[in-house]
């Protein structure tokens, strides 16, 4: 989730609104929970996973980018989605349907953001060194590695200065890898596994170089976990296997 200025105004702008008027409009149900709230969908639980490697070893990103990034920006997405649920639970047959519509866009924005989040700190901490599986796929599907990077590239380039991600997918209506643009949290492939995700929101770089996205992207690459990589290509093909079985 991205808490620069700019999205932090557009979040207050779209999002807060929904859950106050959602408290003011049902103050009863948001003291007294209605039934199921604290358990499942309601649950409120999410909980930010710790950074899976040393933020002092990088290259090219630091210590302070990446630490700003993860404790800032990615765990005011755990936190808000939590706050998202709680207030769903309070939803009934009554509620508003601009108070729904706004809750649930809510949730997936900030469900999206948390998911892409993890990938994106989990598919970090390598030497950025492509072998395995990942390595023979993407050379098979783009014509070669070097290919699928120089448009997986273009693709994060080309989102510079502004919001979104670059994912690559195993995407399972199709079983072939894709490389996807996000212009935002919730612009994704309907039906697919992320690979490896590039976070392209300015928060991801702009302490360590300012507007210039491409030198981010340059040092996003010298630090790639492809272990990580191949073994969510693993399990996506498993998944895969058994979609279409």
């Amino acid at each position: 989730m991205s808490i620069s200025r700019r999205e932090t105004f557009r979040i207050l702008g779209a999002g807060a609104p929904a859950l106050w008027l959602a408290s003011k409009t049902q103050p009863a149900a948001a003291a007294t929970p209605t039934a199921g709230a604290g358990a499942g969908a309601f649950a409120g639980k999410h909980t930010a996973v710790p950074l899976p490697f040393d933020p002092k070893k990088l290259t090219g990103i630091s210590e302070r980018m990446i630490t700003s990034h993860h404790d800032n920006n990615y765990a005011a997405a755990v936190k808000n989605l939590n706050k998202v649920e709680e207030q769903l639970s309070t939803v009934g047959k009554d509620t508003p349907g601009f108070l729904v519509s706004g809750l649930k866009e809510r949730e997936l924005l900030f469900t999206n953001s948390l998911i892409y989040h993890e990938h994106y700190f989990g598919n970090l901490g390598g030497n950025g060194k492509c072998n395995g599986p990942i390595e023979k796929r993407l050379a098979s599907t783009y014509g070669s590695l070097a290919r699928w990077e120089e448009h997986f590239r273009a693709v994060g380039n080309s989102l510079g200065g502004g919001s979104g991600w670059t994912i690559l997918d195993l995407n399972f209506h199709s079983g072939e890898l894709r490389t996807y643009w996000a212009g935002n949290h919730t612009q994704s492939v309907a039906f697919g596994a992320p690979l490896l995700a590039m976070d392209m929101y300015e928060h991801a770089y702009a302490i360590d170089y300012g507007a210039a996205a491409g030198k981010y992207v340059d040092a996003f690459f010298l630090n790639i976990n492809w272990d990580e990589v191949n073994h969510r290509l693993e399990r996506a093909d498993k998944a895969t296997a058994s979609l279409h079985a």
